[in-house]
């Protein structure tokens, strides 16, 4: 019962943080926006709200795992290819972060940009990893049917958002194009970190913190260094500032919420957690933590209707069907060898939301 109670604090942690972490990010880019208040489009900011991100994850994405190695240890050991997956599936996390960030600036709201990415995502997972295991006739009608609940669900929030009076930003074709283009990226990106960031970790012999840390100096590079450089030598010119102290926390905090979400799933499995019911209720609720927190704040509850709540739950309820009814190996007859890790893996635990 202890354990039990244990992994559902845990992955209750990242539902929790990961469902707060697309309002958090929005606050943080309206906070560090310095331009006119008459600026046509969403008054938000790109590069530094995604330094900020950056820089909470390679706090606790790196420093934190690095003390941990060198006081603690870990099993595992490096390797260049566990390094070079690791370090690209921490490079598909923050170039999905960015697409946030992206599909905030052409006028997207968390309220549904934040759904849509977790009913996508995990389609993305479970057909890479049943790519990769050389699977794909072996997918069911339920697996099938999951994914088409998917789309119908994600087409119903669409339609049937909240409108949110003069405070909401439709944009033109080409907005809506760029916005729909971000969160194709997110989806693919986030979706296919949990894969690769798998074949790291089985390269370091099932290390987990060693992964992390090579997650979190990829998260460093590209959220970090590159939007320093690009902003410092006036490449990109934006209107923002890190003097905006309160956009500058809120951004903070978003990464630290996407960081410890990541923790979250890492001490679910720990505790005796597993894959095929861990992730459908992290994906499942992480969107309705959103759609609740950001509605309340700008006071859409009452706009939420019932087709916008039933779209909701058939993107939730698609995922979670797609993650279940994965094909999955059979155990290994041989008692000597270990049964193949299942198709989302069961190490697939440090996915970060940014």
């Amino acid at each position: 019962m202890r354990s039990l109670l244990l992994v559902v604090a845990s992955f209750g942690i990242t539902i929790l943080c990961w469902g707060l972490y697309g309002p958090v990010l929005h606050f943080g880019q309206h906070g560090m926006f310095t331009g006119p208040e008459d600026m046509p489009g969403p008054h938000l900011a790109r590069l530094r709200p995604f330094v900020c991100v950056g820089l909470a994850y390679f706090l606790i994405g790196v420093i934190v795992p690095a003390v941990l190695l060198y006081f603690q240890g870990e099993k595992g050991h490096w390797s260049m290819s566990g390094i070079i997956w690791s370090l690209a599936g921490g490079a598909l996390g923050a170039i999905g972060a960015l697409g946030i960030i992206m599909a905030f600036h052409f006028g997207g709201r968390p309220v549904y940009v934040m759904p849509l990415v977790f009913g996508g995502a995990p389609v993305v997972n479970s057909f890479l990893t049943i790519f990769w295991a050389k699977r794909l006739r072996e997918v069911g009608p339920l697996f099938l049917a999951g994914l088409v609940i998917v789309l119908l669900g994600a087409v119903t929030v669409l339609v049937f958002k909240p409108d949110a009076g003069e405070a909401d930003f439709d944009g033109n074709l080409i907005d809506w194009v760029m916005r729909a283009g971000a969160i194709l990226t997110v989806v693919l990106c986030w979706g296919a970190y949990g894969p690769v960031l798998h074949k790291g970790q089985a390269a370091m012999d099932h290390s987990r913190l060693r992964p992390l840390l090579c997650v979190g100096l990829a998260y460093f590079a590209i959220a970090v260094v590159v939007p320093y450089l690009l902003l410092s030598s006036g490449a990109i010119v934006e209107e923002s500032s890190f003097s905006q102290f309160g956009g500058t926390l809120w951004s903070l905090a978003a990464g630290a919420a996407g960081a410890i979400g990541a923790l979250g799933i890492i001490m679910a499995f720990n505790f005796g957690g597993k894959p095929v019911f861990v992730m459908p209720l992290v994906f499942g609720g992480a969107p309705v933590v959103n759609v609740l927190f950001d509605s309340y704040h700008k006071n859409l509850l009452g706009q939420l209707s019932a087709p916008f709540i039933a779209g909701l739950i058939l993107a939730i309820a698609g995922s979670a069907m797609v993650l279940v009814f994965a094909p999955r190996p059979k155990p290994s007859t041989n008692k000597t060898e270990p049964p193949e890790p299942e198709p989302q893996g069961e190490h697939v635990e440090a996915k970060p939301a940014g």
